[in-house]
């Protein structure tokens, strides 16, 4: 079918659809030209109503020249006065566009985005809040934004948001960021399903590319999408206080809607167990669980990096000193709560009270720095040298467990290699000149000695086509019946 479709089908979907975005470019520039904020906020002039129908239509055409005949909407859309903020799950491919153009509501965008030819104009049509790299402030200023207009009693056009911030398999829900909840506002849950088989729709981040994806859609003979809008959700008292709680309320009645789990761990937590530096995280890894304590703590993925320095720089002068739960609290400057405590609990190796601070650092590292395996080592070996810049088998066996996330790991062979000379020490330059000679030196030294061991350092099998990351949560994740796995225990 694949190839009957290549030669014949496909090519013609392709100029059609083509032609249809080439064809809605001019009715967006000239709709978008001269357009102010007041202008925005006032009712559309009959002349843009009449431009919003036409461009609906052309974009209706593009998705069926596509293959999507028809698009099966549950529900009724609520009004902006009712629900300022519609709250997309979950967010699979890029035909996520589709409910998008169908309501013209505005999303939340890269500012790259509308530098982008054609694309670009039709984005800045739909009024989107753009979001820039470059600007480090870029992040309050969009929470800001959304809230201002979530705010305005229905002068702005809705917001459309996917709040799992990046494309998932459907197989569940991810944790859901929680800037559309931070306005506190109602907000219409939409929930996406489609039912192809096969699946040529899903795109993420590992798996085909955006043009094998295209490619396979269209070459299916048809296409099917549902969009199903669920009743609008008020939020309580506590939960306008509170976002993270009414974002994890608003994903709890999507997951029943559409009949899938939830779990906890986010995209950050996913490209942690799926980095590709030299050393994979095991699956029985503690540094998840340390991930998401991290971010329970307040510490932002945007300031981490310089957070790490700060830190790094502290455990120095402290050297080889021990500390206990309030040392640990003021060296964090964050008071003792039940979240520090069970991140301390996770580096208090004999549960006598007391952690080594360097074995934090290195963990943190590799969370802001997930496969940037040598600038950790190199942190690592600058926190545990001696005053010859040398490091022991037992300080590399710290290093390594900590870095891994792990309680036991067996450093003996991979320690004589890069110690040739038998000196019984070596230095990061000996390690470094070593792992660029051996760029796979974790799994010819070490899981290769560990596969099988109790320790549980094997790697985890991570096949699933398309899927975001192995299945981390407690129902089926071997041994999380532990609330916390202790790294040195």
């Amino acid at each position: 079918q694949i190839a009957f479709m290549t030669l014949t089908l496909f090519p013609i979907r392709l100029f059609f659809a083509a032609f249809m975005m080439l064809l809605a470019w001019p009715f967006a520039f000239i709709a978008s030209m001269g357009s102010d904020e007041q202008e925005l906020e006032k009712p559309l002039s009959w002349w843009r109503k009449i431009v919003d129908i036409l461009l609906k239509a052309i974009m209706r055409m593009m998705w069926l020249a596509g293959g999507f005949h028809w698009i099966n909407v549950k529900g009724r859309r609520a009004l902006p006065a009712e629900a300022a903020i519609l709250t997309v799950a979950p967010h699979s491919s890029y035909f996520d566009a589709i409910p998008v153009t169908m309501t013209f509501a505005s999303i939340v965008m890269k500012a790259e985005s509308k530098d982008i030819p054609v694309w670009g104009t039709l984005i800045k049509y739909i009024r989107p809040v753009f979001v820039s790299r470059s600007d480090q402030d870029s992040r309050r200023k969009t929470v800001e934004e959304i809230k201002r207009r979530a705010q305005s009693d229905g002068k702005w056009p809705q917001i459309m948001i996917f709040p799992e911030g990046t494309c998932t398999n459907r197989s569940c829900l991810i944790t859901f960021k929680p800037g559309a909840f931070i306005p506190g506002v109602p907000v219409q849950p939409v929930v996406l399903r489609y039912p192809n088989k096969p699946d040529t729709i899903t795109w993420t981040w590992q798996g085909p590319g955006a043009f094998e994806i295209l490619w396979l859609t269209l070459c299916q003979f048809h296409n099917s999408v549902e969009i199903e809008f669920l009743p609008v959700y008020i939020p309580s008292e506590e939960e306008r206080k509170n976002p993270v709680l009414y974002a994890n309320n608003v994903r709890r009645v999507m997951a029943e809607a559409l009949g899938v789990p939830v779990t906890d761990y986010t995209f950050e937590d996913c490209q942690l167990a799926l980095a590709e530096g030299q050393l994979r995280l095991p699956s029985d890894t503690c540094l998840l669980e340390f991930a998401k304590l991290v971010r329970s703590l307040g510490l932002k993925p945007e300031t981490l990096e310089d957070d790490l320095d700060k830190y790094a720089a502290s455990a120095m002068k402290m050297k080889k000193e021990k500390v206990d739960l309030k040392e640990f609290s003021a060296y964090l400057e964050f008071p003792v709560s039940q979240t520090l405590e069970s991140m301390f609990a996770l580096f208090d190796e004999n549960e006598n009270g007391v952690i080594d601070i360097r074995e934090f650092v290195i963990a943190l590292s590799v969370v802001c720095k997930p496969s940037k395996t040598l600038e950790t080592i190199q942190l690592a070996f600058q926190l545990y040298q001696s005053e010859g810049g040398t490091v022991t088998e037992e300080d590399l066996a710290h290093i390594l467990k900590t870095a891994m996330g792990v309680s036991q790991i067996d450093v003996t062979h991979l320690f004589r290699a890069v110690d040739e000379e038998e000196k019984g020490k070596i230095t990061y330059d000996d390690f470094y000149t070593f792992a660029v000679l051996h760029p796979h030196f974790a799994e010819e030294y070490l899981y290769a000695d560990q596969m099988g061991a109790e320790s549980g350092l094997k790697t985890s099998s991570l096949s699933a086509p398309n899927g975001i990351c192995t299945d981390f949560s407690p129902d089926s994740a071997g041994d999380r019946r532990r609330p916390l796995q202790k790294k040195l225990n």
